[in-house]
């Protein structure tokens, strides 16, 4: 199988790694000074099980030098996303099955409008993995994990290019799964990642830490509350109890960890603010849903986003 990933980050480089490793033709690509080590040196990814090393020549670095790729991964950060689609552009060929693996829950519509002749799907993985230095990724211990599907009913050519994709990652050692309801998986992780990202980076708290004290502890359950309040409202099919089921999960868990967007307020990058906790606060407004918490961690946090995003440019 002929794949790209782009945006060849903690999520996009480990799954494409894993495929390369498998021995399907895999092209990453990436920006700035991670491109450009990748460039020279390959791409390493330190896993719990090893350490699998991408070749130079199979890093690209930009999207508009990719050749007819039969599936595409599509990781970069959600607010590159409408850059991101917009430069594949023709490079794409009708029918390429476009798998956004993003934080959020609107990605797929603005890949959608970018490029139309393809076949979107939603994604959600599980990983804990971050860039440790450029051309190198670290990859924690925890669930390794890719859950894809079409939205709504798949017509048969959708539904075995799925198969196919599949069966690809299952054979590569990758922990996959084709869901039955993407748009509801991708809420339930939305619901976790915009709370539990949201209060690591308010606080600068690990999610232990966190959860070991009653009063953040409740703190959390309000945003996540909120977010699924959100959902339900949107129509979208959570079960009664996911919340409870959620916060039982992470007691059994050594919960060392922090999130993306306290990894990227403490570097001074850009942090997705808006498709994280600014979409709850928009979709509640309309909505007519209250989101004090969210709305509390999105203002405190968005200046930071704005002053790292000016440096950016």
């Amino acid at each position: 199988m002929r794949l790209a990933v782009i945006g060849a980050g903690g999520v996009g480089g480990y799954f494409g790694a894993m495929l390369h490793a498998a021995g399907h033709e895999v092209v990453f690509t990436a920006r700035g000074a991670h491109r450009d080590a990748m460039r020279s040196g390959g791409l390493t990814v330190v896993t719990p099980d090893g350490v699998l090393a991408v070749p130079p020549g199979a890093c690209t670095g930009e999207e508009g030098d990719l050749r007819d790729p039969e599936t595409v991964l599509f990781c970069v950060k959600s607010y590159d996303t409408e850059r991101a689609a917009a430069a594949l552009g023709s490079r794409l060929r009708e029918g390429t099955v476009v798998i956004s693996l993003q934080n959020g829950v609107e990605n797929e519509e603005v890949i959608r409008r970018a490029l139309p002749r393809c076949r979107v799907f939603g994604g959600v993985a599980y990983i804990y993995s971050t860039i440790t230095r450029p051309g190198e990724i670290t990859v924690g211990a925890g669930p390794r994990r890719m859950v894809f599907g079409p939205f709504g009913e798949a017509e048969p050519g959708l539904r075995a290019s799925a198969e196919a994709l599949l069966e690809a990652c299952r054979a590569a050692r990758i922990s996959a799964e084709l869901s039955g309801d993407i748009m509801a998986d991708l809420w339930k992780k939305f619901i976790f990642i915009t709370g539990a990202g949201g209060l690591t980076a308010l606080t600068r708290l690990t999610l232990a830490e966190i959860l070991a004290v009653d009063a953040s502890r409740a703190l959390l359950a309000d945003a996540m509350g909120e977010t699924l309040a959100v959902a339900r409202a949107r129509g979208v099919a959570v079960e009664e109890g996911f919340l409870d089921g959620l916060f039982a999960t992470l007691r059994r868990f050594d919960n060392g960890t922090r999130s993306s967007l306290y990894y990227d307020l403490v570097n001074g990058k850009p942090m997705e603010i808006e498709a994280l906790p600014g979409t709850v606060v928009r979709l509640g407004a309309r909505l007519g849903v209250p989101t004090p918490v969210n709305r509390t961690i999105y203002a405190a946090l968005l200046p930071y986003h704005i002053h790292n995003s000016e440096k950016r440019l």
